[in-house]
């Protein structure tokens, strides 16, 4: 179990990536975008394909990061100049991408368990440091069970995501940054005041799916392949994430919903792991687990709140009723009857 929750960790950590560029197009620019399935693999597949062919695995990555790029801008051009509507846009991006993703693979599935990857070699250089031994021998001398052969992935993916994260709300607060939240707040209002709504869109989009393809090259290089398949369902994980993330955490400012983002990711994957352990379930009830968590993510803040606001109006009335009775006026106490 602990080696499960520790694996659960470092997998979340690296779709953190993948979740903060959902959070970007789907509650900063307010556009459903479904082109994440299709733009994930997209990374994978420009990742696996470069470092198959014989290139620098980091110079992969972040080609791949470029691919995502253009990938979303596509997306943000077909709604804003083809005037299609966001919804379909995203699908014809993700069906296109699918046939694109095989043509840059040239098969269905690229094996990299033989390749020197990104991974491979952040675990190389993290080994090198020699904190693994210092941290195994703590745990030894604390007498613990459990000590992973290494902690270099997960520190330093998450200090990839909290370094992203930060890239982005310093960027969600310059004067394009402000345009495009605003643009996904009211773009009637700002496109009143003349800015270019449609490249503010087609930019925003753009970043979001960079970001969901830099963190599918370093899910395919964390994993030892990139499929065709590995991106089906992936906007649902990203929105789990990100619904998961707000409601546990908050997100009353762009600072604490990015860091919800990344503990939603994180929490999402030990969730399905941890669900994964119930006996009569099984691997292929992956997506009726994601589906199941959504749907508990959405619906549990809104019983809580009207649990409270009975509870609130309960001890309004109370009040109204003790005021009532030393003969002050019943205006109040039928207001608050009123008031559903």
């Amino acid at each position: 179990m602990p080696t499960a929750i520790f694996g659960s960790i470092e997998a979340g950590a690296i779709y953190a990536l993948m979740a903060l560029g959902v959070y970007l197009s789907f509650r900063i620019l307010d556009f459903p975008d479904l082109t994440v399935d299709g733009s994930f693999v997209t990374g994978a597949s420009v990742a696996a394909v470069m470092i198959v062919g014989g290139y620098n695995p980091f110079l992969a990555t972040m080609t791949a990061l470029l691919a995502g790029f253009a990938a979303g801008c596509l997306t943000g051009l077909l709604h804003t100049k083809g005037k299609i509507n966001a919804l379909l846009s995203g699908i014809l991006m993700m069906i296109a991408l699918y046939s694109i993703n095989l043509r840059i693979m040239g098969k269905s599935n690229v094996p990299l368990l033989s390749e020197e990857t990104a991974i491979t070699k952040l675990t190389a250089f993290w080994q090198g440091l020699g904190i693994d031994q210092a941290i195994q021998s703590l745990f030894g001398a604390l007498g613990m069970g459990f000590v992973p052969k290494t902690w270099g992935i997960l520190i330093l993916m998450l200090l990839l995501a909290f370094a992203v994260k930060v890239l982005i709300d310093l960027f969600l607060k310059t004067d394009i940054g402000l345009a495009i939240r605003a643009t996904g707040d009211n773009e009637t209002m700002i496109r009143s005041f003349s800015a270019d709504t449609d490249l503010l869109k087609i930019a925003g989009l753009g970043i979001s799916n960079a970001l969901v393809a830099f963190s599918g090259a370093l899910v395919a290089q964390y994993n030892g392949f990139s499929d065709v398949g590995m991106g089906i369902g992936m906007i649902i994980i990203g929105l789990a994430s990100v619904i998961i993330g707000e409601a546990i955490f908050g997100a009353k400012t762009i600072v604490r919903a990015t860091l919800a983002v990344i503990g939603g990711a994180i929490l999402y994957r030990i969730i399905v792991t941890l669900a994964l352990r119930v006996e009569f379930l099984e691997t292929g009830d992956m997506k009726l687990i994601t589906a199941v968590i959504v749907i508990g993510a959405l619906i549990l803040p809104k019983l809580i709140q009207q649990q409270k606001d009975k509870q609130r109006k309960r001890r309004r009335l109370a009040e109204a009723k003790k005021t009532n009775a030393y003969g002050k006026s019943g205006e109040h106490l039928a207001a608050i009857k009123s008031d559903s």
